[in-house]
């Protein structure tokens, strides 16, 4: 999916507002408070402010238990830069009409809508979701189809960027849907800090799949799949015919395809051009090195392509991306 920057330069301190509801979905709401709501002296002070909306009234609890004492009412949404809707009650589970309209009214304004999980009935109850792509868990997919045949609902993957409507799947891909915020907004350097925060991989392309048939290969073959791909990481730059990667891999060109799959949920050219695109977001921030030179070294040959992938894959070129994450030339 295409994984575009913001069309609007960030704010400073931008306010990120969770939605709270009574029968919370605790994982979700935890993902989001992990990523928005630490303090993070590192990030320097235009780091994001965090709160938390309550929307029903009388005491709400999420589960498992847990009490939860919001910042304050719908009223926040009216401030929020970001509004994260963390789960829901259930695709059948009426969105309240003063949760609907304050989305509205902040997603008029300009602010961004994120859902993940099955937070995205609410955003397709509050048509904010109507012409546009959108994804869940896969257990909710086809039901939000039967719900809003006005949603392209994309089932696979682990996240979507429609601009300022965001939506994710499942529980887990949350965490890749928000290191995917901070990515637009502070770059790929922050984001790498997070995730390492967080003991996780800094980033999954939004296009991977939500789950694969064999999460974990038979050991004999991460044997053979794990040193493959540290060879194919530490010279992004080389050519990898598929021919040469079974080769290499010891297997059928069908075999190989069909494990690299299972392995990583993408196929290697899917796998490469990703790589090859943050490995070129990371000199862009660090270095001075001339976008050409970036283009060499990332694997894309000529400054042009790598010129037409920033394109196609963020809305954006590497100079502008550079202007506003380079190390000399920060937001």
């Amino acid at each position: 999916m295409p994984n575009a920057p913001p069309a609007n330069p960030r704010s400073a301190n931008p306010l990120v507002v969770a939605i709270a509801y009574d029968g919370l979905c605790t994982f979700e709401f935890g993902v989001v408070v992990e990523v928005f709501a630490l303090p993070r002296p590192e990030m320097g002070p235009d780091w994001y402010r965090f709160a938390v909306a309550g929307i029903d009234p009388g005491e709400m609890r999420a589960l498992g238990g847990v009490r939860i004492v919001a910042d304050g009412g719908p009223d926040l949404i009216d401030q929020a830069d970001t509004v994260i809707v963390p789960g829901w009650r259930g695709a059948e589970a009426p969105v309240p009409p003063l949760l609907i309209e304050a989305l509205r009214k902040a997603s008029e304004r300009g602010a961004r809508i994120l859902s993940i999980c099955s937070g995205v009935f609410v955003l397709a109850a509050a048509g904010l979701l109507a012409g546009k792509k959108a994804t869940t868990h896969w257990r909710y997919s086809e039901r939000l189809r039967e719900l809003y045949p006005d949603i392209t609902v994309v089932p696979d993957v682990l996240y979507i960027d429609e601009g300022n409507v965001l939506t994710s799947a499942g529980s887990a891909a949350g965490i890749d849907l928000c290191l995917h915020l901070v990515r637009r907004d502070f770059g790929t350097k922050a984001a790498n800090m997070v995730a390492r925060r967080l003991v996780v991989p800094p980033h999954r392309d939004g296009g991977q799949a939500q789950y694969v048939e064999s999460s974990v290969p038979e050991p004999h073959e991460r044997s053979r799949l794990g040193p493959l791909i540290d060879r194919m990481r530490a010279d992004i730059s080389a050519e990898y015919p598929v021919a040469v990667l079974a080769d290499l891999a010891g297997m059928s060109e069908r075999t190989f395809l069909r494990r690299f799959a299972a392995a990583t949920g993408v196929t290697p050219a899917r796998w490469l051009l990703s790589e090859r695109l943050s490995r070129a977001r990371t000199l862009l921030e660090d270095t001075a090195m001339p976008i050409e030179r970036i283009a060499e070294t990332a694997g894309f040959g000529a400054a042009g392509t790598l010129r037409h992938h920033f394109r196609q894959q963020f809305a954006t070129t590497p100079a502008a991306y550079r202007a506003r994450f380079g190390a000399t030339n920060s937001a």
